[in-house]
């Protein structure tokens, strides 16, 4: 039988990758961090009403944060909003793809932060599969005639690659910390507990890009208010991304998750090449075969 967080992380990286898509297509109307914003802003109330017909549905009680659970919680909603600015940055150096590249061993220590702060237990053959998605994530990454051992071995000394170093850790810190605040709540529903989870985080990081944007683009806020049709179906899918993101944290270890998520890059190569007829390259093919791969050696392990 299929474990419950296997399908609720494909349908989060699927949900993630739609994000992105619309994300994307907002970014022409507004900066960077308006295209951010659009994300908490429309999500937060979405994710209040979720984990109240949540509760309804499972006639349970909202679990009431304590003070353990609002710090990790906080430490999780800064340290996503940091990775996404730290990678974003990435994109104004030459170099850039190097440093999306080393961005993505935010599994690798995803599970490394997991073993040390929450005592996550990592298999041999898990390990292995994350290893060799990572390969894969790599391979797609880095653009093409670039990806040899060479460069991987000397290329982390740039500082692009130590932004992207820097951008994963935070990416890991995150997972971990969200994972943790669910599992402080105690509760038997992992649903409810990554519902209560998610309503905390988002509103806290809606909060603090309203601080900012009215600090440093108080244009902006209009801005994103104003193109309410598409920002809302980003904030509706971003939701229902996390919440899918969340519940599988709670389910299992993040690390676990996180690797597993890897396929939202195959849907994204699949979706290149069926719905927009561009031509898939022999690194792309081996980017996906090798990700897939991992992938199948972690379920399997």
């Amino acid at each position: 039988m299929i474990e419950s967080w296997i399908p609720i992380t494909f349908a989060a990286a699927f949900l993630q990758n739609l994000r992105s898509a619309l994300q994307k297509h907002l970014k022409g109307q507004l900066s960077t961090a308006g295209a951010t914003f659009s994300r908490f802003l429309f999500a937060a109330p979405l994710a209040v009403i979720y984990v109240f017909v949540v509760a309804a549905l499972e006639d349970s009680a909202v679990p009431a944060p304590s003070g353990f659970f609002l710090g990790v919680a906080a430490i999780g909603g800064v340290a996503q909003i940091m990775a996404t600015a730290l990678l974003v940055y990435i994109f104004s150096f030459r170099n850039f793809a190097v440093g999306t590249a080393f961005s993505k061993t935010e599994t690798v220590q995803t599970a490394l932060f997991g073993i040390v702060l929450l005592g996550d237990p990592l298999s041999l053959a898990a390990a292995i599969g994350i290893l060799v998605s990572l390969v894969g994530v790599l391979a797609l990454a880095i653009g093409p005639g670039k990806l040899t051992p060479a460069l991987l071995a000397t290329a982390w000394r740039d500082k692009a690659a130590l932004l992207g170093i820097a951008s994963g850790a935070c990416f890991g810190i995150a997972a971990i910390s969200y994972r943790a605040a669910s599992l402080s709540l105690e509760q038997e529903s992992a649903a409810l507990a990554a519902g209560t989870t998610l309503a905390w985080v988002t509103a806290m990081q809606t909060l603090a890009m309203l601080i900012y944007l009215r600090w440093r683009e108080p244009g902006q806020i209009t801005a994103v208010v104003t193109s309410w049709r598409v920002s809302g179906l980003v904030g509706a899918s971003g939701m229902a991304a996390s919440a899918c993101w969340f519940t599988a944290m709670t389910l299992q270890n993040a690390a676990y998750v996180r690797a597993l998520g890897q396929v939202e890059l195959v849907f994204t190569v699949l979706s290149s090449k069926f719905m927009f007829r561009e031509k898939t390259t022999a690194r792309e093919a081996f980017g996906v075969a090798a990700i897939v791969s991992g992938i199948v050696i972690l379920l399997l392990g």
